[in-house]
């Protein structure tokens, strides 16, 4: 383990941003005009330009994203030990549009849902058995309602194991984004939990100075809970008082998705209530994003599926030359704030990549943050 603390920084919160600034000499990159138009088209032409090819183009993008993304749903239902009413894949067995031949619900006297005995077999749910493929039937645009600020984010429905470069595509050529100068990508805790206010504050100005300076892309995990909350809290100050965006991408499961069925439709702009419900184990989006990608493994209420798809993003996204003279490719920064386990899992999986992503903490912020912070003080003290 210490061949890797060269390239983990635990930092001061006031020293993060420093770091992110001082990392990389990033230049920025012309863009490219197209040749002026002549000047003496007629109205006929010139309406006859403008229209035709927008409604080819909508038609275009909307088949290619119908041909180019799926949807994962369990067709297999396999009861969980814990609860015979639920199957495996975490939805009710009611829910299911099918059934498998070798399983069979049937009506007891009491008109409630029971398992024969032959039925119950000891085969493990797994995603590769029991779920199936499906053109995606969920992107769009998400209208955020509530919370007295009316926001819109672009959104698709996506499967676990889709490859880098459609989505890459999907997000530069689809969504019109221009690629990053940097790429930050914020890890922490999930569960609901508090930043002392000067750190909070600190954070905030931090991280989107960071973005707007350097044209970044920031990279949550989209849910409205956690880290990703201070995430948005700092977006929505900083909207507050400019009319910058930051192109801020949630990847998250679509199966802890709160409200997911209001998402549900080809091509469509979307309400969407940001209101959580307390008694659910789902969670809403947070509404401060510009974008969504949902991972779709087939489960409902579990974490897990975006894991795999965000880092192979950040990877293929990583490779795409931002600087062709000296062929810089794209820097990628995972920023850590608070945090449990699996948090110090994709640390070292950041820190074992080749090359090594960078990896900055924020000691002081609580949990695994403070934990990797006190290893690494205690590993150089000891030799």
């Amino acid at each position: 383990m210490p061949g890797l603390w060269g390239t983990i920084c635990f930092l001061g919160i006031a020293q993060v941003f420093s770091f992110l600034f001082s990392r990389w000499n990033l230049e920025g990159v012309m863009n490219q005009t197209d040749a002026s138009r002549p000047l003496n088209w007629t109205i006929r032409k010139l309406c006859h330009a403008a229209f035709l090819p927008s409604v080819r183009l909508l038609k275009a993008q909307k088949s290619w994203i119908e041909r180019a993304f799926y949807k994962r749903e369990c067709v297999h239902i396999i009861p969980s030990t814990k609860d015979p009413h639920r199957c495996c894949c975490g939805r009710l067995i009611g829910q299911h549009v099918g059934l498998t031949p070798s399983i069979s619900v049937l009506q007891n006297e009491k008109n409630e849902s029971r398992l024969s005995r032959n039925d119950i077999q000891s085969e493990k749910w797994s995603i590769s058995k029991h779920t199936q493929l499906s053109p995606t039937d969920a992107f769009g645009t998400i209208e955020f309602q509530g919370g007295g600020h009316s926001n819109k984010a672009m959104y698709v429905r996506v499967s676990f194991d889709t490859k880098p470069d459609l989505l890459l595509h999907l997000m530069t050529k689809e969504w019109q984004l221009e690629l990053p100068k940097l790429l930050i990508s914020v890890h922490g805790g999930l569960q609901n939990f508090e930043l002392q206010p000067k750190l909070k504050q600190v954070f905030g100005k931090g991280l989107i100075k960071a973005a707007m300076t350097t044209g970044a892309w920031i990279f949550t995990g989209g849910v409205n809970t956690g880290v990703i909350r201070h995430v948005g809290d700092a977006l929505k100050d900083h909207a507050s008082k400019s009319r910058g965006k930051i192109c801020t991408i949630g990847i998250a499961p679509w199966g802890i998705v709160e409200n997911q069925e209001d998402l549900i439709g080809r091509d469509v702009v979307r309400p969407y209530q940001t209101m959580s419900n307390p008694m659910s184990k789902l969670t809403v989006l947070n509404s401060m994003h510009s974008h969504f990608i949902l991972a779709d493994n087939g489960t409902t209420g579990k974490y897990g599926a975006e894991v795999k798809l965000r880092r192979q993003l950040e990877k293929h996204i990583s490779l795409q030359k931002i600087n062709t003279r000296i062929g810089q490719g794209v820097p990628v920064v995972a920023l850590i704030v608070e945090g449990g386990p699996n948090v110090i899992s994709i640390v070292l999986e950041y820190l074992r990549d080749t090359p090594p992503v960078p990896v900055v903490v924020c000691d002081g912020s609580g949990r695994a943050s403070d934990i990797l912070a006190f290893g690494h003080k205690y590993s150089e003290e000891g030799g």
